[in-house]
């Protein structure tokens, strides 16, 4: 008899053939012609819809490894977009610079990442809490300082950073290409889903969530909370390099905003729609947060918003405005958000005289169970 915890095959089942479902139908979008009125600027082969929803799963892979941060470790990071923005610029100068392939700037950039995260979350895990939080944002303002100053000539300033496109595949450039550029961040989702699962399920990720609900217990039985929260900070910041690498060839460049702290408050945004601690969930913040502002963008310069009244719009004509209602009404209505209420919707029980069949056989067999011990327990009190 499989214990409430255990999954049952069936249920194991299903969670594995959706998942697949999902990742084939997004794989088969570009050869496809749907109309999404209202959700994407045209069919869904068109280079518009691609670039819109290969943005939208970069930033979804982005939101899961800042999950891994928040909803695992419990670490409120203020500078999770500093990683990104390494990503991102190191690859294009390495390959600018160092007159490299893509290939081997990718594998440069990755280790040159695991040093760079390691060293600055050696620092920062030296305090907790806000104090935490603010040393990664001084972190974060310092590497957006350097991008905007450019003191070696090789950020490009505010002006941003181009994509030298020499070094790169002749399939992941151009407007042409904008389909394969689509499957490459649908298999780096793939990529950073998986990652975050087996870095959550692996020993330090169990051993991270104990830290987050009782650091001195963890000490305590004599686990180095430390060393965890350290491993966690580098796979996450790994993850987020990783993405920036696939955002500059997806955008064909870089630019300051992407090192800002308003960057990493709109990935908290994300995870905290989405659902704190729940990987669903900030995969599903980061798709809605991606499309609500390029949908609401487009709408704030619609010629019918000027025309109407100022209550109605001011608050149209900005995205942020309404994005940041949003937050408060989700906070407010939707605590643990978007995952959080299914997950109660899902677990909430029909009422006694409800039509639930099953619920209501399992209550027979208890009765039944409940009879047949007071009955054994009635002969075996009758016995000598």
């Amino acid at each position: 008899m499989s214990s409430p915890t255990t999954p049952t095959p069936r249920r194991s089942w299903v969670g594995t053939a959706v998942p697949l479902a999902l990742v084939v139908l997004l794989a088969c979008l570009p050869l496809l012609n749907l109309h999404l009125p209202g959700v994407l600027p045209g069919p869904t082969y068109t280079p518009g819809s691609l670039h819109l929803m290969a943005l939208a799963m970069v930033m979804a892979a982005l939101a899961l490894s800042y999950h891994l941060l928040l909803g695992v470790a419990g670490l409120l990071s203020f500078g999770h977009a500093l990683y990104f923005g390494f990503g991102a610029y190191v690859l294009g100068i390495v390959m600018s610079e160092l007159d490299l392939g893509l290939v081997p700037s990718v594998l440069v950039v990755l280790v040159a990442g695991v040093v760079f995260s390691t060293l600055l979350g050696a620092i920062s895990l030296r305090v907790t809490g806000i104090p935490f939080a603010m040393v990664t944002l001084a972190f974060a303002q310092a590497g957006s300082v350097l991008v905007r100053r450019d003191p070696g000539r090789v950020t490009g300033g505010e002006e941003g950073l181009r994509l030298p496109t020499e070094h790169v595949p002749d399939a992941l450039i151009g407007v042409a290409n904008t389909r394969n550029l689509y499957w490459l961040a649908l298999a780096a989702l793939v990529l950073a889903f998986l990652l975050t699962s087996w870095v959550q399920r692996s020993r330090a990720g169990h051993v991270a969530e104990a830290v987050r609900e009782n650091e001195l217990r963890v000490r305590v039985l004599g686990m180095r909370p430390f060393v965890v929260k350290l491993a966690i900070f580098v796979a996450a910041s790994v993850i987020a390099i990783g993405m920036g690498m696939v955002h500059l060839l997806l955008n064909s460049g870089a630019v300051p905003t992407i090192v800002s702290a308003e960057f990493t408050i709109s990935l908290l945004l994300m995870v905290v729609i989405g659902g704190v601690g729940s990987r669903w969930g900030a995969v599903t913040g980061a798709v809605l947060y991606v499309l609500l502002n390029q949908r609401l963008t487009v709408l704030a310069q619609a010629e019918w918003v000027h025309d109407l009244p100022a209550v109605l719009r001011i608050p149209l004509s900005e995205p942020l405005f309404i994005l940041g209602t949003l937050f408060v009404l989700v906070v407010m209505f939707l605590p643990g958000g978007i995952a959080g209420t299914v997950t109660r919707l899902r677990g909430r029980r029909p009422s006694r005289g409800g039509a639930d069949p099953g619920a209501d056989r399992v209550e027979q067999v208890d009765d039944i169970e409940d009879g047949d011990r007071r009955q054994d327990e009635g002969v075996g009190a009758a016995r000598p």
